[in-house]
């Protein structure tokens, strides 16, 4: 075990570190996008089915670990070159530090897929939505193109669009089917902004890998173009996202209201330019620097769509 696990910066119990490997602090990723969706879904049918968000909620929680862990399974190989080069550089890595055993993270990884199928096929039952287990295997099958063989498109290039579809697009329509049974219209410039935050947030997470996934082959924005190129795609992308909502607000007032966007711009805008603040300091290899980076990246995602979230929440036909 590495020192920083002896030296207690890291759990030492079996439980702490399986809790580790599941990165916590990265859950917000997926449950925000998932909680979105349900809310959506609501505003079709005029109220929040509680059953129906437990489902949801299940297979995204479950989804969550099938992902993280074989993510670290499948860039095992990367993630050595950067501890090689970066020896005390970045966040401990769960199998070249040792936090867990390669074996048996790919395995936990694959028995939470399993399970996640589990229980879209008991959705479907429960909430008789008759493509509720196909569409499950869907939005799975999205991660598994993005880092598994044969397809590894996080490898060839493009990964992190395929990020954007399965955390911006599939995850939210398949929470939102789910407590609606539809997908309503009105969603749909919800999502397109959405969409747009996360391709934002899927070109930031190579920035703290650029080197390391360059020597390792991996083509992201960041290992091609450089970390210049990816922060300014990143910031980029977030103004797209925070555009196409306010447009969805004078197009569709009654699908998009101006009350809901509003507080979400704003709290997006306030952290755009906290991001602007510490980006010239987020060069190449400025770990530290990253990391402040992307949690005003992280608050201007999750904290904007969780406030037009609970707003639309709060409308008195869903109240």
């Amino acid at each position: 075990m590495r020192a920083s696990l002896r030296g207690g910066a890291l759990p030492a119990s079996c439980f702490g570190r399986w809790v580790y490997a599941l990165k916590p602090a990265s859950w917000p990723k997926l449950l925000v996008p998932a909680m979105f969706g349900q809310i959506l879904g609501a505003t079709r049918v005029g109220g929040l089915d509680l059953v129906a968000v437990g489902w949801g909620l299940a297979f995204t929680v479950l989804g969550l670990g099938f992902i993280v862990l074989l993510n670290d399974w499948g860039d095992r190989d990367v993630d050595v070159i950067k501890r090689n080069m970066f020896p005390d550089g970045g966040s401990p890595k769960t199998i070249p530090d040792r936090i867990l055993d390669s074996r048996a993270v790919g395995a936990a990884g694959v028995l939470l897929g399993g399970a996640a199928l589990l229980v879209a096929a008991g959705a479907e039952v429960a909430l008789q939505r008759p493509v509720a287990l196909e569409a499950g295997l869907a939005c799975m099958l999205v991660f598994v193109a993005y880092t598994l063989p044969p397809v590894r498109l996080n490898y060839r290039g493009g990964g992190e669009i395929l990020e954007m579809l399965g955390v911006g697009a599939a995850l939210p329509l398949y929470n939102a089917y789910l407590q609606g049974g539809a997908i309503a219209p009105r969603v749909w410039p919800w999502l397109a902004g959405f969409a747009a935050l996360s391709l934002a947030s899927a070109v930031a997470s190579g920035l703290s890998d650029e080197e390391s996934d360059r020597a390792g082959g991996k083509r992201t924005v960041a290992s091609v173009y450089g970390n210049v190129a990816a922060r300014r795609l990143t910031e980029g992308c977030v103004l797209l996202g925070l555009g196409l909502w306010l447009a969805g607000s004078f197009w569709r007032p009654d699908w998009v209201p101006v009350w809901a966007v509003a507080p979400a711009a704003a709290i997006a805008v306030w952290n755009l330019v906290g991001m602007r603040k510490v980006g010239h300091a987020a060069v190449t290899n400025a770990f530290s620097a990253q990391s402040a980076y992307k949690r005003f990246l992280h608050r201007a995602i999750w904290h904007s769509t969780a406030v037009a979230a609970v707003l639309l929440w709060l409308r008195p036909e869903l109240a």
